[in-house]
């Protein structure tokens, strides 16, 4: 521990002497260029700003020298490009990763632990350097982005203490010279596929897991937002991460080939993908052939029911941060909005308020919190959502419509929306949208509204808003998601287990329960002893 608050203290230098976190102007057209060419020479930008995949601990390009450009969502600036590796790249990194496995599980858990908790202090260090490249690649606003680089790092915290604490059991015997023991061994190679929305958090909380139990790891990053899954690689390798533990394979037009090297290898004994429910079953179809222990979590359609009895005001600000948080962009953004005839007033009032505020712009802007969405087709999904409602009757209370940003040339911005009068035959209504678009629903009974919010294939999270003890036990158990935020919009954390039902997928990362994703049981019958 010493050793490690003495890097922590050497890198804080190297923190403290970078790049500034006001120094790029908000109106540039080129906000990605005017941070790079501004950082000075020795910022960890430039080594963390990777333009090669990794695999074996070596940076490497595709073997047919093919690239993809990585784009700013917001600006269409070029931020890098990368290779486009292919299904041989990935069968070279998933058999590194499975030959890296002696030697990494040869180190005790305790070694593994302080290796895993390297990687925390140093994401602590770098935190600026990494909130740029999400900002950079996703959108999200810089403020948000340095809370996903905090949040990714308390995975590695956390589950570097969980794996000092990977015991087994001893079974009271049925006979006097029998011994019955249980250990916990890790489950070897794990594929890894994530989603651009959380380019960091993502890959943290299924990468710290798998690496303090003494898995590998091929990582298929998105091919949107490539580049926090390469830094991460980077600072995997600093952290002391043997090589070949750690792969990361940067793809676009390969992407499936990949996803199907990584199903159908029977090298790879575990799958865990964050996604859409169509790319799940697909990926999980894929793995059947070679019976992966797979972990899914994938599409979610949340509700938030605000009770008559609710605090409005705290009700309120519960639907900015579950909603509009990376512009609607998450997968457990309220999606229908279920709110008392009796305070339903009060609440489009109040809410609408607070979304007119919302200032639009690029993620490095001085106070925006609504930054582009992803690409095109997402902001064209959110208007064909917007019109569909309105042509079946639905009113508009703010917003509504795809806008620009001065000086900017993505087309990709959306205006924070609100929508009256939503009917369940409405796409809005039945669709994840993934944008920032709030559909609000008058409901006068629990028992309806609670039928209502179960009507839906997906069972991610659901949010509801009550003063009755009764009523939150009730209608928290009644609720077919797997997870429920009582009283709160924002319900995310590494100590707690994370994933859905029906649907929305199956497994639990973070906790005390997503260590046992990584996991398999050994029994062991000692007789004559």
């Amino acid at each position: 521990m010493q050793r490690l608050n003495r890097v922590s203290a050497r890198l804080s230098t190297i923190r403290k002497s970078s790049f500034g976190t006001n120094a790029t102007a908000s109106t540039s057209s080129h906000p990605w260029k005017d941070y790079i060419s501004q950082a000075p020479k020795h910022d960890p930008i430039h080594r963390l700003l990777k333009d090669k995949a990794y695999i074996n601990g070596q940076w490497s390009d595709a073997l047919d020298k093919q690239t993809f450009d990585v784009l700013d969502p917001a600006s269409n600036e070029i931020i890098t490009s990368l290779p486009d590796m292919g299904a041989a790249e990935t069968n070279d990194a998933i058999e590194t990763a499975y030959e890296s496995l002696t030697a990494w599980q040869s180190f005790t858990c305790h070694a593994r632990a302080e290796i895993v908790n390297k990687i925390y202090v140093l994401m602590n260090v770098y935190q600026e350097q990494l909130a740029r490249i999400i900002t950079a690649e996703c959108g999200k606003p810089l403020a948000e982005a340095r809370g996903e680089v905090m949040f990714s790092a308390s995975f590695f915290k956390w589950f570097a203490e969980e794996g000092r604490r990977l015991n087994g059991d001893v079974i009271a015997t049925n006979k006097s010279d029998r011994r019955l023991l249980v250990i916990k061994e890790p489950v070897g190679v794990c594929g890894i596929i994530t989603p651009w929305n959380f380019p960091a958090a993502m890959i943290a909380r299924k990468l710290a897991p798998a690496l303090v139990t003494g898995c590998s790891a091929v990582i298929k990053p998105p091919h949107l937002a490539p580049l926090s899954a390469l830094a991460l690689a980077e600072i995997c390798e600093e952290a002391g991460v043997l090589p070949g533990v750690v792969n990361v394979l940067s793809s676009d037009k390969n992407m499936r080939q990949i996803g199907a090297e990584i199903c159908e290898n029977k090298l790879v004994r575990k799958l865990s993908f964050t996604g859409s429910t169509a790319a799940g079953m697909t990926l999980a179809q894929q793995s059947a052939n070679t019976l992966k222990r797979v972990s899914m979590e994938l599409g979610g359609n949340a509700p938030f029911i605000v009770f008559a009895d609710a605090d409005v005001d705290a009700a309120v600000q519960g639907a900015m941060v579950s909603k509009y948080r990376n512009a609607g962009q998450t997968c457990v953004c309220t999606n229908r909005f279920y709110i008392h005839s009796a305070v339903y007033d009060e609440f489009v009032d109040k809410y609408a308020q607070q979304v007119r505020k919302l200032k639009i712009g690029h993620g490095f802007g001085d106070g925006v919190q609504i930054g582009p969405l992803i690409s095109k087709q997402g902001a064209d999904k959110v208007q064909r959502h917007v019109d569909d409602a309105k042509r079946q009757g639905a009113e508009i209370i703010c917003g509504g419509r795809e806008t620009r940003v001065e000086g900017l040339a993505g087309d990709t911005f959306f205006e924070p929306t609100i929508v009256s009068k939503v009917t369940p035959d409405m796409q809005m209504y039945q669709e994840e949208t993934f944008g920032p678009l709030s559909g609000i629903v008058s409901f006068d009974d629990d028992e309806q509204v609670v039928s209502a919010a179960n009507d839906t294939d997906m069972g991610l999270a659901a949010y509801f808003y009550t003063k009755d003890l009764s009523r939150a036990f009730r209608v928290s158990e009644q609720l077919e998601y797997g997870m429920v935020g009582v009283n709160s919009g924002l319900i995310s954390t590494e100590i707690a287990p994370f994933g859905g039902v029906k649907y929305s997928g199956m497994g639990r990362e973070g906790s005390k329960y997503g260590i046992d994703e990584y996991v398999q049981l050994k029994y062991i019958c000692m007789e004559n002893v």
